[in-house]
């Protein structure tokens, strides 16, 4: 193993097996959700994103930032390699609150072998997602936690990842096995850093798993979310708000 691939498991605190097997797997993924915050700052403050591997490691390894599913993925499909997993890269449309059905394809997701089954991997959602990997199988309920989620096949849209809130499903994204190179997220990752009309151009969007629940940001406060509820607090100035970013997520401006 490289040692930027052991930096790489200490940034994201895994002590486990290295052997690939999908215990590890999982155990990969939701460790990487917890010690990794999603975060469009550097998109916000103007700083250009790259998706090359060299500048994802000085980011999220040496600086101990976040990032959005391009660079989350693609960072933590370069490590799974590195383990001895295959791993494809896939191009997904996300559904949840999209207005505006069939949404675009703007999201990185991960198909990963390992074992006898393929399973489905994403540390690049700032909202609820799947703390571990979900089996690639059609129809079957897979619970995660206290949530439960399911994939579906439709004829345009392939894959439909689904959640169930209340009894009912709802869409998250969509994705089909098409592989694909790296720089065929580009033009995808150029227009949500740089469009009008992109979510990641309009305000701060931070977030991570917890092992109680999650941490987000949203417009001017950062909330905890724990099973006894939402703690809520609101900077007062620039230093308290860098400050709050150091310590909910680690980030260091």
């Amino acid at each position: 193993m490289t040692f930027e691939a052991e930096a790489y498991l200490n940034r994201i605190g895994y002590k486990g097996p290295r052997e690939a097997s999908p215990e590890a797997l999982a155990a990969l993924q939701e460790h990487h959700l917890l010690s990794v915050p999603y975060e469009n700052l550097d998109i916000l403050q103007g700083t250009p994103l790259s998706l090359e591997i060299d500048a994802l490691y000085d980011k999220i390894v040496n600086r101990g930032r976040g990032g959005y599913c391009f660079e989350l993925n693609a960072m933590f499909g370069h490590l799974l390699r590195q383990l001895g997993y295959e791993v494809t890269d896939l191009f997904a449309r996300f559904w949840r609150d999209e207005p505006n059905p069939p949404p675009k394809r703007r999201h990185h997701v991960l198909k990963v072998a390992c074992g006898e089954g393929q399973y489905l991997c994403d540390v690049g959602v700032g909202g609820g997602v799947p703390l571990r990997p979900l089996l690639l199988a059609e129809g079957l309920e897979q619970r995660d936690g206290q949530e439960v989620y399911r994939l579906t096949k439709e004829p345009l849209f392939g894959w439909m990842l689904e959640e169930k809130k209340g009894g009912a499903w709802s869409r998250l994204y969509s994705f089909t096995e098409e592989p694909q190179l790296k720089n065929d997220f580009l033009m995808a990752s150029y227009w949500c850093e740089h469009s009008p009309d992109s979510i990641f151009t309009k305000s701060p969007m931070v977030a991570i798993r917890t092992p109680e629940g999650r941490r987000t940001v949203a417009g001017e406060e950062f909330r905890t979310f724990t099973p006894e509820g939402v703690e809520v607090f609101r900077p007062a100035n620039e230093e308290e708000r860098r400050d709050a970013l150091k310590k909910f997520f680690g980030i260091i401006l």
